[in-house]
Formats: structure tokens, sequence, C-alpha cells
């Protein structure tokens, strides 16, 4: 417990240059989904989420919740069956076919004919549709706006250079009211180049802080033996709420 103490007291790493130039391509994330190199995929869905439900949906019925980079997030299942309704977007359209078979869901797919190339996968229930494409090429779609977004994965993901973009498109989806859940990871960002990769408080406050009141819900030590390949020692998972600024 002593070690989780201290885990927890450790200062922000400063905010450096370590990781701004740092590029991965979508050919490269699709390649991990072909070769298995998932491990950021948890298979029995995100426990900060799970302790933190109740002050996410507000106990409110019928909600539009989106996944950004969704992968096959066990957790889209879960809202589907509180009877939400879920889209997601993601480049990999094995980890979208994926999803859906572990998740014993029959679905249909058809193009999105606003984007060239692009696939919409949606469950014959009705209530998942998942949008295989760039995030970035997903507001020509007009996919409507969202009472929630389930972060996770997604920021920490998206190359440094690319996150105020990324926001901007996370933020033009987001519907009067909303609740946006964002779940980072800090650790020493010159031991390990990302991704995931490091977002200090100060990056968040910069990319949502005009729009957004941001509370960190907890913190947590996410530290784990895979990570020792990293060359890291420690690693905190964050979990902020931000909601609309009036």
């Amino acid at each position: 417990m002593a070690n989780t103490r201290m885990s927890l007291d450790i200062k922000e790493y400063p905010d450096t240059e370590a990781q701004q130039n740092r590029v991965l391509t979508l050919e490269e994330w699709q390649d991990k989904w072909v070769t298995g190199h998932t491990a950021f995929h948890q298979e029995q869905g995100n426990q900060l989420l799970k302790k933190n439900l109740d002050i996410f949906l507000k106990h409110e019925s019928g909600l539009r919740v989106f996944f950004p980079l969704c992968g096959k997030a066990v957790e889209m299942k879960w809202f589907a069956d509180r009877g939400h309704s879920v889209v997601g977007v993601e480049i990999s359209e094995l980890g979208i076919r994926e999803f859906f078979k572990e998740q014993n869901l029959s679905y249909s797919e058809e193009p999105i004919t606003e984007i060239p190339g692009a696939t919409v996968f949606k469950s014959s229930s009705g209530n998942i549709s998942l949008y295989c494409c760039s995030i970035f090429d997903l507001p020509r779609a007009n996919i409507g706006k969202f009472d929630r977004i389930w972060d996770r994965g997604a920021l920490v993901a998206i190359n440094p250079g690319d996150r105020k973009r990324y926001t901007d498109v996370m933020l033009s989806l987001l519907e009067k009211g909303f609740q946006y859940l964002l779940s980072v990871l800090s650790y020493d960002p010159t031991k390990h180049a990302g991704p995931p990769f490091y977002v200090p408080d100060a990056e968040i406050k910069r990319l949502f802080g005009t729009k957004c009141n941001i509370r960190c819900l907890e913190k947590v030590d996410a530290f784990e033996e895979r990570h020792k390949h990293w060359g890291i020692d420690y690693i905190l998972e964050k979990l902020y709420l931000l909601t609309e600024k009036v």
C-alpha cells in the first residue's frame, strides 16, 4: 500500500517537448490489430468507468454516447444494453468485426457516401453504429451530436501534433448539457516515446478549458508488468469529467 500511495503522490513530469514530434500513421494502427499488438484493449472494460458510471450517466435514459477510436471496447455493449444509442469510430475494420463477433451481435454494413472508401457497421438492433474511417473524416458523415463522450485510449493515442484538431472535432460533436469522461495517462515521457502518449493537466486545460469545466474525479496506479518493457517505473491513470461552461 505504501508504494501505491507514493506512486499517487508523484508530481507530474514537467511538460516537455519529449513526444511532440512523434507520429504514428493510420496504417501502423491497423497493423497493430493485424499482428495482435492490442494490449490497450481491456477485456473486462475500464474499472474507473464502472466506478463512476452513475456520475457519468446521471441516471438519464436514451442518451447518445460517442466512443472515439473505439476499437472493440466492451463498454459499447454496456451502454447499448442500458438503452442508450452508441456511435463509435475506428480505423481498423478488423477491430470492429471482432467487437460484433465477441459480443455475439449480428450486424450489417454499408458504405458511407460522404467518405470514399469508408464503411459503417450497424448492429441489427440499431443501437450501435461503428464508423470505419479516420476520426478526422467523420464530421463529413453528419452523425449528429452526443450527450456523452467516453474518451479512453483516444486522446492518448492521437499524435501530439494533432491534439488541437482532434479536440475541435470532439467539441463539435457535443450536445448542450454534455458529460465528457476523459481517461489519460501520466508517466515520464522521456523514457517512453508512446503511444499511449503522456497528457499533462496543463494540456487538458489548454485543449478543453475555454469550452469546458474540468474536474479530476480520480487518480489511480495503473502500472502493470508489461510497462516495465517501456522503461518506466510508474504510470498513473487519471479520470476527468468535462462539462459545459455556461
